[in-house]
């Protein structure tokens, strides 16, 4: 055994550290940004200071016990998984969805040192257009902050994205950033099949990482730079220091540091996505059983959660606040829901104290209660197609939206429709019936073990995970909080799915084990080879149309091609919808040319639109410059203002298909077109 731990160690203790660099890297590129010192030789150092630290920290701590066939073949899987979604990544480069205006954050980031970049406005003719409205900074993902006379650009989302995937642009331009998304989850895998294995077997582990890595939600976003994959690899990692921590308490000197690591990876979690304060809250209970119940570890896995998750949202309040305040109306409730979690929590640990039980009766059926309600609650949300239609403000953006994707696919026009009543069925697109079915019944199972060994007064080793990831689980499923655009939403079930398969895998185990103990050790082989079929055909037949290369190849040539007709000395004004909501920000950081944006009423109207160019025209010429205008719907907009466009690009491309009532199955087509013209100062 000691033999098999020394082959597991190394492997936890890296992706350990990958969390914690994550999670202290990002906190300390959104101070230094802040200030506007994140410069490459600030950068550099202070990501291999974090890095050693990180080191430092994990240096010496317990890990998987893990013998050399399974270690060699779950870094296999990892390894492999890394290697093919990195070479058949995608190219989000223009900021329609959150892949691409994470990656533009990470440009701005890498090209000016500043998360708040402030603008030059006499470029444009001074203040005075901005302040009567006829133009604007703002764009897709990115905020106008500040004062006409003193603006700036603000990035909509967390600082984890722009700061990992800057590291790439710092080492190799947005090229070498696209290929970080697939090392992350690769991590990521790593770490579930680390949980797994500790929680089964070694093999099972190297299946679960293998299964999970099949799920196209997983390989899709593996693929882009999105945050979810750096939110699971702090999740992941803090949820499996605490297995671990737990696991060693009672006099190991080693389970309070893997707790304290634990809790500041699942409160750090927060520097990627917004909503992980969801996670932070369902782990509060299970540390307040532990606290009640004397567990050495759970005071320093509290103490890392709070300060790590008080860290993470003071970071993401001063430099994403105009994003916090406009989901105030989902945010605040969760919030509040924290802090109610957080007190009943508390006075259960002080009533505990002073001797306060739960009746007896009650304590003794709870298990047999909760198991029969956890498949009830299965049951009912699987039925909510039959009774239930959820609906949202039609007047809603996202309900406009979801109304013309109706049209689109022939489906009744009904925009406030979000489809969330069909969550359950995103999951069997992914895993199959067969597996839910298992992972529900599985879930019912480790419920009813999980509250019968507490009423013996001990806390499971894996309560923490079961609780945090049934949790999650269910709230997705109940509120998935997203327009139900696939597969871009299905991001949101990154939670649910690897936790169907480590269910699953569970099940598979006690199957496994029971056929062997029962004098028929032939069968347990057989019982994985069903398992690993039973989810690997439905995930692998999901994710087949959409083998091949990512989406939106060719968008990092086009925007090369559109960077090169720019004089150093031009700037630039979007005078149509998508050169106003995609362009600003990539000719800004991509090209490093200023660039604004005529607002809606002013491109609405020609005559309006042709005099704020000539407006723009001439400030800029004030300030030796040239004024170019950017035609991103087509060329009629230039026309319309009286200059003869020039095609820059126009090339087509695969991009996501947009699905609302099935699972994806093929790619639909996109594509660039931008036109420009020069507007001369008279």
């Amino acid at each position: 055994m000691t033999r098999s731990v020394s082959v597991g160690a190394p492997l936890t203790r890296t992706g350990l550290a990958a969390g914690l660099w994550l999670a202290g890297t990002s906190v300390a590129a959104g101070l230094l940004a802040w200030v506007g010192w994140w410069t490459p030789w600030v950068a550099w150092p202070v990501g291999l200071l974090v890095l050693v630290a990180a080191a430092v920290a994990v240096r010496g701590l317990p890990g998987v016990a893990l013998g050399r066939g399974p270690a060699a073949g779950l870094v296999v899987v990892c390894l492999g998984f890394a290697g093919y979604a990195a070479a058949t990544h995608s190219e989000h480069v223009m900021p329609r969805r959150d892949a691409a205006s994470n990656l533009q954050a990470a440009v701005s980031l890498a090209a000016t040192g500043e998360r708040v970049v402030p603008v030059d406005v006499s470029v444009f003719g001074g203040p005075d257009l901005l302040r009567s409205g006829d133009l604007t900074l703002a764009s897709a993902a990115f905020y106008q902050v500040g004062s006409a006379a003193d603006p700036a650009i603000q990035p909509q989302f967390l600082m984890a994205p722009a700061t990992v995937y800057g590291y790439g642009v710092l080492a190799g331009g947005p090229e070498a950033a696209m290929l970080l998304p697939a090392v992350a989850m690769a991590l990521v895998l790593m770490l579930l099949g680390l949980l797994a294995a500790h929680l089964t077997r070694p093999w099972w582990g190297v299946a679960a990482a293998g299964l999970t890595g099949l799920l196209f939600p997983v390989l899709n976003v593996a693929r882009g730079t999105y945050s979810e994959q750096l939110a699971l690899l702090t999740l992941v990692g803090g949820l499996l220091a605490l297995v671990l921590a737990a696991g060693r308490d009672g006099g190991d000197r080693t389970a309070g540091r893997l707790a304290l690591v634990g809790g500041l990876l699942v409160g750090g979690t927060g520097v990627a996505r917004v909503d992980a304060l969801r996670e932070v809250m369902l782990l509060l209970p299970v540390l307040a059983v532990a606290v009640a119940l004397g567990r050495a570890w759970a005071r320093p896995a509290l103490a890392g959660l709070v300060a790590s998750t008080v860290v993470a949202y003071g970071l993401g309040w001063g430099l994403s606040f105009r994003y916090l305040g406009d989901i105030h109306a989902s945010l605040l409730p969760l919030v509040a829901m924290v802090v109610v979690v957080a007190a009943v929590s508390g006075a259960g640990v002080r009533l505990w104290r002073r001797g306060r039980r739960l009746p007896a009766g009650l304590v003794r059926r709870a298990p047999d209660v909760v198991a029969g309600l956890t498949v009830l609650a299965g049951l009912v949300l699987w039925s909510r197609p039959w009774w239930l239609t959820v609906r949202q403000d039609p007047d809603d953006p996202g309900a406009r939206y979801v109304a013309g994707m109706q049209r689109r696919q022939g489906l009744p026009v009904d925009g406030g429709r979000t489809y969330a009543e069909h969550t359950v069925d995103w999951l069997s697109w992914y895993v199959g019936w067969a597996a839910l079915v298992v992972a529900l019944l599985a879930l019912a199972l480790v419920l009813r073990a999980m509250l019968t060994r507490l009423a013996d007064g001990d806390l499971v080793p894996w309560a923490a995970p079961l609780v945090l990831a049934a949790g999650s689980t269910l709230l997705t499923l109940l509120r998935p909080g997203i327009t139900p655009d696939h597969p871009w939403a299905d991001r949101r079930l990154l939670v649910a799915l690897p936790f169907v398969v480590l269910l699953v895998v569970v099940a598979g185990r006690w199957a496994g084990d029971r056929v062997a103990r029962e004098g028929r050790p032939w069968a347990r082989p057989l019982v994985a080879a069903v398992v690993v079929l039973g989810l690997g055909v439905p995930a692998g037949l999901a994710s087949w149309p959409f083998r091949g290369v990512g989406v939106e190849r060719g968008s990092l040539a086009a925007v090369d091609e559109v960077c090169a007709v720019l004089d150093p000395d031009d700037v630039v004004l979007g005078i149509d919808g998508r050169a106003s909501s995609e362009w600003p920000q990539v000719v800004r950081g991509m090209c490093g040319t200023p660039f604004a944006v005529a607002t809606t009423p002013v491109r609405e109207d020609p005559e309006r639109l042709r005099a704020v160019v000539d407006e723009v025209a001439r400030g800029a010429a004030a300030q030796g410059r040239s004024l170019v205008v950017l035609a991103a719907d087509g060329p009629e907009a230039v026309e319309e203002i009286g200059l003869d466009p020039r095609e820059v690009v126009d090339i087509r491309f695969p991009e996501e298909e947009h699905a609302l009532d099935r699972p994806p199955r093929r790619f639909d087509v996109g594509g660039i077109r931008v036109s420009v013209a020069d507007v001369p100062a008279g």
